[in-house]
């Protein structure tokens, strides 16, 4: 509940000016203080119309206003010293006022009601932001951790990556890492939001896994604030845990709290127009008795009451409150927002563009074919494939090496070396000497490289027919063949989708690298209209930027080969970022789950914001609209103060709702 003059930039309702005033009774102090306030005042009033002792009302009165104006002047004290104009320096002033003209009852309900209503926006925000901190109560404080010399427990801060901890059954995790030994289903609500729990697997090798963190598979990977099953687990420390996923989610949640929605800006700068009009208003209305010819003390009180019903109290904390209430919604859910303007926007998108491997299929690829040429023996061309890709965590790379090894075994194979990227393409490194290429088609005939031989093209276009993702092995000049993989599509990708047409998301495209006829098969088992193939990463940007003409859009991906196309659209999602370092600082909006069903959660809990937050601002407008007029026309300081604090409580509690929201299907 914040009005600014000197310093317009600050962020209204981050938190600088909560009234969360503790003191004798603890944080309920100020609430404590208003009930006692409220007490004198009923008191003071009830010896007036007995005609008890002449000076008692008035000592009750005097009483009442210590209480009630405690913290308000505390507040009025400490934001004058910093130059700043709020709303507890308003509400004294017309107190003072109230009680230069002898009007103690009118000016101690003002206070009593002020520091009420205060106290109970407290309460109701407190609420909010509790939902938000209950995040951080997930991980528990010890660790029992496996050492050398024995088992021993400790706080969880001491704990350090290459620990391996134990999990009893149905005890928290304290840290992110991988199950090395024990199988459990692990309930990863908390952090990702989903609903079943997840069965959990040790990994095959400790060491891989150890060198690659990041691409150790979901089966296997587990995280600070899970609930283990039923059966007893010991997992391999990863991070420590000031930098576990939930560390991070709690920590960008909070700063999302105070990053400004387009509304906030909105409201901001009506606020730094209308405050000053208001004051000249009262200004003027304080000497009006000299053209209407009534006395300075009525026109003081009317501009008294004035200056009350035009204190924009409930506009200030209209919209913070439901994009606070918001985002602690979307935590609690899985989806992590970053802040007020993702927030919003995402209730207002038309249009959204899916990557094809990882969000709209699962991103495990399987060998399909393998269809070597020139005469090569599948044994040779799938070593050489497997010596290069082991030394990626591409998924296609990963399930190269993983389903080769199975087809051929995990016999000893050559080191590759000088190993290279080409984003968007493939990967050359130098295997005994000789340069080895392996990648899309597109790839060859470019850049220096040699175009394909004619047997090698007609690999590729035999697995193209079918579907299937293509990837090109080439050793020194000769094409050893290609290798094609099928992904599949998510559980639940096509509901997903449906449910996001039905929401009004007019135009779904999937943006892919791999072929178009590939893409043009993803998409119709997925029930995609338009599939837009052989796009490279930078083109893949200019589709998004040739998007954003028409619409607002959204780019769903998996943060990491498309974090420039999320960069350039209206909004970036990241999909299954609870494994993802890179998607949770790239993206606006993070599904922590590794379930595309959570966007339409998403979307829905957007637009239903947005709705409060026009509902919040109807009413915090439409009071001070009839107010203003009604306190000049003769409305009392009493009455305007209770139909003011009272919208201020209707719109805190009206966002509050959000923290309740549910899914309608």
């Amino acid at each position: 509940m914040k009005v600014l003059l000197e310093h317009p930039d600050e962020k209204v309702g981050s938190g600088s000016h909560s009234h969360e005033h503790g003191g004798i009774f603890g944080m309920n102090t100020e609430l404590v203080f208003a009930l006692i306030c409220g007490t004198l005042l009923g008191a003071g009033a009830l010896a007036g119309k007995l005609g008890l002792i002449d000076r008692l009302p008035l000592i009750l009165y005097v009483s009442a206003y210590v209480f009630g104006g405690w913290f308000t002047t505390k507040e009025a004290i400490t934001n004058l010293r910093q130059k700043r104009f709020e709303i507890d320096t308003l509400m004294l002033f017309a107190a003072v006022g109230a009680a230069s003209m002898g009007a103690w009852a009118e000016g101690a309900l003002l206070l009593f009601l002020f520091s009420l209503g205060h106290s109970l926006e407290s309460y109701a925000m407190g609420r909010a932001k509790k939902a938000i901190e209950a995040l951080a109560k997930l991980a528990p404080a010890t660790a029992i951790v496996r050492r050398s010399d024995g088992t021993q427990e400790m706080p969880v801060d001491l704990v350090v990556p290459g620990d391996v901890v134990i999990v009893r059954p149905n005890d928290r995790l304290p840290a992110d890492g991988f199950v090395v030994v024990g199988f459990s289903s692990i309930n990863q609500a908390p952090v990702t939001g989903e609903s079943v729990p997840v069965d959990k697997k040790p990994v095959a090798s400790a060491a891989l896994a150890r060198s690659k963190p990041d691409a150790v598979d979901a089966a296997s990977k587990v995280f600070a604030g899970t609930i283990n099953g039923e059966n007893l687990i010991e997992i391999e420390v990863t991070r420590r845990s000031t930098e576990s996923t939930l560390a991070r989610v709690i920590k960008m949640v909070s700063e999302a709290e105070v990053r400004k929605s387009p509304t906030q800006r909105f409201t901001d700068r009506f606020q730094r127009i209308f405050v000053p009009l208001i004051l000249l208003l009262v200004a003027g209305l304080v000497f009006a008795g000299i053209f209407l010819d009534e006395p300075f003390r009525d026109s003081f009180y009317r501009a008294m009451a004035v200056l009350v019903a035009a204190s924009p109290c409930a506009l200030a904390i209209a919209t913070p409150s439901a994009i606070l209430s918001g985002i602690a919604r979307a935590a609690r859910g899985g989806v992590l927002i970053k802040g007020g303007a993702p927030l919003e926007e995402l209730g207002s998108l038309s249009a959204m563009a899916f990557d094809k491997t990882g969000t709209l299929t699962e991103g495990r690829p399987r060998i399909t074919d393998v269809v070597p040429v020139g005469g090569t023996k599948i044994e040779d061309l799938l070593t050489v494939a497997i010596s290069v890709e082991s030394m990626s965590d591409h998924p296609l790379a990963v399930a190269i090496v993983r389903d080769g090894e199975e087809m051929i075994g995990t016999r000893s194979k050559p080191q590759a070396t000088n190993v290279r990227n080409l984003v968007g393409r493939g990967v050359q490194a130098e295997l005994d000497g000789q340069q080895v290429w392996i990648g899309k088609v597109e790839m060859f005939g470019a850049d220096g490289i040699p175009s394909l031989t004619e047997p090698a093209l007609e690999a590729v276009e035999r697995l193209r027919q079918s579907g299937r993702t293509t990837m090109i092995v080439r050793r020194g000049d000769r094409d050893l063949g290609a290798i094609g993989l099928l992904d599949t599509p998510r559980e639940g990708v096509k509901e997903a989708l449906q449910e996001l047409k039905q929401m009004g998301i007019e135009r779904m495209i999937m943006i892919s690298g791999d072929h178009r006829r590939v893409a043009e098969a993803v998409a119709k088992q997925v029930g995609l209209d338009e599939a837009w193939g052989d796009l490279m990463p930078d083109d893949k940007v200019q589709a998004i930027k040739n998007l954003r003409i028409t619409s607002k859009v959204a780019m769903v991906g998996d943060g990491v080969n498309d974090a420039p196309a999320m960069a350039n659209s209206s909004v970036g999602i990241a999909m299954g970022a609870a494994g993802s370092d890179v998607a949770l600082e790239t993206a606006d909006i993070a599904l922590m789950g590794d379930d595309i069903r959570q966007l339409p959660f998403a979307v829905g809990l957007s637009r239903h914001t947005k709705s409060i937050i026009r509902q919040n601002l109807f009413v915090s407008l439409g009071i001070v609209a009839i107010l203003v007029p009604s306190t000049m026309m003769g409305l009392s300081i009493g009455a305007a103060v209770a139909i003011h604090e009272g919208s201020t409580l209707l719109v805190v509690f009206n966002a509050l709702r959000l923290l309740g929201y549910r899914r309608s299907t």
